[in-house]
């Protein structure tokens, strides 16, 4: 720690890229760097447009649908897509890389699972966001729920199935089974949430409490970092969050002693350097 009244910036101990953005940014490179021809992602790859713009500049551009373009390489974002996507997918690349997230691709299954098996099936997540998008399409007849509360006002069946958003809360989802519990005859849950998401959100929340100013670093559309935005400003009122150091303001560390440092699940450990040395320079802190 730095000396008596030296502001220190602290980062949480979990923090930034998590393993399946480590994983797709990986495949996406290396296929980049081998393609002949052109190569796209289908939509963003991931929800960090500092890391979308550097794949633009390598040659890795985005396309809106899958058939947008004909011939060349196409992959799939980490946040999965629906099985029309991909079928439309293959008939007009070349080539398709998967690069949806394993924790994804297990809520596809269980969504399939659980509709297979007779469930009214309830997706707990945000409603358009690509990968709830993309769980729909393995459970067409699912309902989404984006709160808990939402439960409440729903008929249910005799069977009832939960998969949930691979960044939402457990505490969030102990809340959203308590409102269907006593409702149904089987409340059937199936925990799809990360685990890195889940370790991201307790780490963030004890620096949060114990931080003059918190600074969540990640994609504005990046529904893990929101999360974790949200999570600090419970007991940190002065939290900001940033998708790129530019973005700091030396007010934001005014009278501060503590400054804590999160990252979403899709910012590459760089992007956290960039942030601490300019929160460095703007503040006088040191790093813890």
């Amino acid at each position: 720690m730095g000396e008596k009244n030296t502001p220190t910036i602290v980062v949480a101990k979990e923090a930034g890229a998590c393993y399946g953005v480590n994983r797709a940014l990986d495949l996406v490179r290396e296929a980049a760097a081998k393609a002949e021809g052109p190569i796209h992602t289908l939509g963003p790859l991931i929800h960090n447009p500092t890391v979308v713009e550097s794949l633009a500049e390598s040659g890795v551009t985005v396309a809106d649908e899958p058939d947008q373009y004909q011939g060349g390489t196409l992959v799939l974002r980490t946040h999965g897509v629906t099985p029309e996507e991909e079928e439309r997918a293959r008939s007009s690349a070349d080539t398709v890389l998967d690069a949806t997230c394993p924790f994804v691709i297990r809520a596809h299954q269980a969504a399939e699972r659980l509709t297979r098996e007779g469930y009214q099936v309830i997706v707990f997540g945000e409603k358009g966001h690509p990968e709830v998008t993309g769980t729909l399409g393995h459970a067409p007849s699912a309902t989404v729920v984006e709160a808990p509360e939402d439960a409440l006002g729903l008929e249910l069946g005799h069977k009832v199935g939960v998969v949930v958003q691979t960044t939402q809360s457990r505490a969030r989802l102990r809340e959203l089974v308590s409102n269907l519990i006593g409702r149904t005859d089987e409340v059937r849950v199936i925990d799809t949430i990360c685990e890195a998401t889940s370790a991201r959100q307790a780490a963030a929340a004890e620096l949060a409490a114990k931080s003059d100013v918190m600074v969540v670093i990640g994609g504005r559309m990046s529904a893990n970092t929101r999360r974790l935005a949200q999570i600090c400003s419970a007991s940190c009122p002065r939290t900001n969050h940033v998708e790129q150091a530019s973005e700091l303001e030396a007010k934001w560390f005014d009278g501060a002693l503590t400054i804590g440092v999160t990252a979403g699940a899709s910012t590459p450990q760089e992007q956290i350097d960039e942030v601490c040395d300019r929160i460095a320079r703007l503040s006088g802190a040191t790093m813890a």
